[in-house]
């Protein structure tokens, strides 16, 4: 405890020798290293009750006009409401995400940074380590969990089976004739097929696209036989007929095809896969604003007008804080690693 005079009527003589006393015992090297470490603290709960006064960046590493892209821009619109500051979004594309996550994981923890993530967020760590660059648990704060939605398997409409039993029977009796379009090598859509192959005993052809879209063309077009993508993606095609959609990857049929069987009802059990969205921010960024900006996420995903349009694109609503988020990311960044290492994957990009 810091010395105190015995009587504060003290003299001019006495008053000095008590200033001196005490900045000896300011000096002493604990004593220093401990008001540093005070000082330090008060400055950061400081910081933490005025956050956030100042905009702050969102980074999406997907394309602009992409699902994931939509979904952030959606949520930075009505979180900037709730935190009363502009959140500015920002596209940094590259390497299937890893050059916008990267970026965050080199940004200063203070909150104003944030990290709109997606399901490449683990695969591409898990699947392309030497790429990536980045740990997905070791690197980042994770704030809040948003969404997660299933993929759909879609087929041409001359495609010469009609459904996901159909589809097996054939790639078992053609091995290495049917092609498969995916966003790029390492992503959600590619370990898809990975973990379909491997729990099916099927050959099938990876091709590898930048981005779902021009995989989408060359299926339309007959280029390619499959691909996976999100609902939101693919229902324009199924509903007008050009494309048959086999099967949804999650454990429950969607509202939005609810004629489109599950992969366990259509044979292929053990191969759910699920897209997700939330935030993370850089690690160590102090748990009071963690806190708030998962407050604020909570909130926004809490009224109709927010839920009523997710909903709508096919997603699943999973509003969950930072220990729900950590506990997703742990799960799905392991559970692709063991894929990785059981199938002997090798991934070029």
């Amino acid at each position: 405890m810091l010395p105190t005079p015995a009587d504060s009527r003290l003299g001019v003589h006495e008053a000095a020798m008590w200033v001196q006393y005490n900045l000896g015992w300011l000096k002493t090297p604990p004593n220093m290293r401990f008001f540093s470490a005070l000082i330090t603290a008060l400055v950061a709960t400081s910081a933490c009750a005025q956050f956030p006064d100042r905009p702050i960046k969102l980074i999406v590493p997907f394309a602009a006009g992409a699902g994931t892209d939509a979904v952030a821009r959606f949520v930075a619109q009505k979180l900037e409401v709730e935190v009363k500051q502009p959140i500015v979004v920002e596209n940094r594309v590259g390497a299937s995400g890893a050059i916008g996550t990267q970026a965050v994981a080199a940004a200063p923890a203070d909150g104003y940074t944030l990290l709109f993530i997606a399901s490449p967020f683990t695969t591409v760590a898990a699947a392309t380590p030497q790429i990536a660059n980045y740990d997905p648990v070791k690197q980042f704060a994770p704030v809040a969990l948003i969404a997660t939605g299933p993929l759909v398997w879609i087929t041409g409409e001359k495609a010469p089976f009609a459904s996901m039993r159909e589809m097996i029977t054939f790639a078992k009796a053609n091995p290495g004739k049917l092609s498969y379009g995916s966003a790029g090598a390492g992503g959600v859509n590619h370990l898809a097929l990975e973990l379909f192959k491997a729990k099916t005993g099927t050959d099938i052809l990876h091709v590898p696209y930048k981005g779902i879209a021009p995989a989408t063309t060359d299926l339309l077009g007959g280029s390619i036989s499959l691909l996976t993508g999100t609902i939101p993606a693919v229902l324009q095609h199924v509903k007008s007929g050009k494309a048959r959609a086999l099967a949804v990857t999650g454990d429950k049929r969607s509202a939005l095809l609810p004629d489109v069987p599950t992969m366990k009802e259509a044979g292929a059990n053990g191969t759910e896969v699920y897209n997700y969205w939330g935030i993370v921010a850089p690690q160590g960024t102090p748990a009071p604003i963690v806190a708030r900006l998962n407050t604020e996420v909570q909130k926004l995903l809490a009224q109709k007008e927010v839920q009523e349009r997710l909903t709508g694109d096919g997603v699943e609503l999973t509003p969950g804080g930072p220990d729900r988020l950590t506990s997703f990311i742990n799960s799905d960044f392991n559970g692709w690693k063991k894929l990785v290492i059981d199938a002997k994957l090798k991934i070029e990009q």
